[in-house]
């Protein structure tokens, strides 16, 4: 006869085998679910300075400062194998010194069950500096906003989504006296 400790070791393999099996179908069932949404973006009170950067060197580089307007629905999105959402805004353009620059400048996380899946941003601040290595902010005329996001599963990958929708912008030509 099985002894108390083969039943429960035969029942520990049978209950992680099950699991297992479970965790693979509540990926499964929504592994090829479209997580794109359309977004609203906008942008004002565009401010262009030149300041020194302490941290790397003492040469002056680029800072930009706006504020921003984002309109976007992320209810279909929440089903039973999301846990949260990771949303950023990026800044995207290209500068002399690089071919491409992406700089976060605002983030929020957005957990399943509460009511914050609609956001509705009216004049927001950046959370974080939009600083440029150099100069290639200034009179740089194609700086486009962009909102993404990474989708925290239960059981899974993590994917990366873009929003439906962007927002182009204009630097001036000239720095922002600094007051």
């Amino acid at each position: 006869m099985y002894s108390a400790l083969n039943r429960v070791n035969a029942l520990a393999a049978f209950s992680l085998s099950a699991l297992t099996v479970l965790t693979f179908m509540c990926y499964g069932s929504t592994v090829f679910k479209d997580s794109t949404r359309p977004v609203s973006i906008g942008a004002a009170n565009i401010i262009l300075k030149n300041v020194p950067d302490y941290v790397v060197s003492r040469d002056k580089n680029d800072l930009g400062v706006l504020r921003f307007d984002l309109n976007a629905d992320f209810t279909p999105i929440f089903n039973w194998n999301v846990k949260q959402l990771y949303v950023y805004l990026i800044a995207e353009y290209t500068s002399a010194s690089n071919d491409i620059n992406q700089v976060i400048l605002w983030d929020r996380i957005l957990l399943r069950g509460l009511d914050n899946s609609v956001l509705n941003l009216r004049n927001e601040n950046l959370k974080y500096y939009f600083w440029d290595d150099g100069h290639g902010l200034l009179g740089n005329n194609n700086v486009t906003l962009k909102l993404a996001w990474n989708i925290i599963p239960n059981a899974g990958q993590l994917p990366l989504w873009s929003g439906i929708g962007s927002y182009r912008l204009s630097f001036p030509e000239k720095y922002t006296a600094t007051h």
